[in-house]
């Protein structure tokens, strides 16, 4: 070390192996303490924001399969004068007794199936022979729904069987429930469909 330290520019520093063990010992150190946040320099702190801290919480069903886990739907706004919330997160319900918080990777993802472009917003109709769907009000589906329910069960609604027992059946129409349904919206949906006759009932968990 005696030519590097008096001035010679093309002389290499002779480091010794205690002088080696100790300066990198060194540098660890001050790197470590750095790191734990004990910089030197002036840090700019700042507390980032909840992002649910002004949202309301729904608590929903998930309804993609017939599992029925719980889902909390956060959403942003007052809905003060009409306005209309936005979704911004949605996330397991913990307290569910299905799921318990937990989500598979299609539930974890309902924010996208909410938001996406793809989604109807309104019932769609395709004409008898045509091709394309046509987009039509909530009024006119409704009451074409229920003109074709009743013209069909007044024309084959059957009273009594063959030996003149009474059965009031309705056996040409067959309806598949939703598995994501509330027990009271499926005890309604099911009271309805058997008062019509309907037997052909069945439930998406099937198919």
């Amino acid at each position: 070390m005696t030519a590097w330290f008096e001035g010679d520019p093309t002389a290499m520093p002779q480091l010794t192996r205690r002088q080696f063990v100790k300066y990198t010992a060194a540098g660890l150190g001050a790197s470590s303490v750095a790191a734990l946040g004990f910089s030197p320099e002036r840090a700019a702190a700042e507390v980032r924001q909840f992002k649910l801290a002004h949202t309301s919480e729904t608590r929903n069903t998930c309804p993609y399969c017939s599992v029925g886990c719980g889902v909390i739907l956060s959403t942003l706004g007052d809905r003060a004068k009409n306005a209309r919330s936005e979704l911004v997160h949605v996330e397991g319900d913990p307290d569910h007794p299905v799921n318990r918080g937990t989500l598979c990777p299609k539930g974890a993802a309902l924010l996208d199936f909410v938001k996406s472009p793809n989604r109807l917003k309104r019932p769609e109709y395709r004409a008898p022979g045509a091709t394309e769907w046509k987009p039509v009000s909530w009024e006119w589906a409704i009451d074409r729904i229920a003109r074709l329910v009743k013209d069909d069960r007044d024309r084959h609604f059957v009273r009594t069987n063959a030996k003149g027992v009474p059965v009031n059946r309705w056996t040409t129409v067959g309806f598949l429930a939703a598995s994501a349904s509330s027990n009271e919206s499926g005890y309604l949906t099911h009271k309805i469909l058997r008062s019509l006759g309907m037997t052909a009932i069945d439930n998406q968990a099937r198919v």
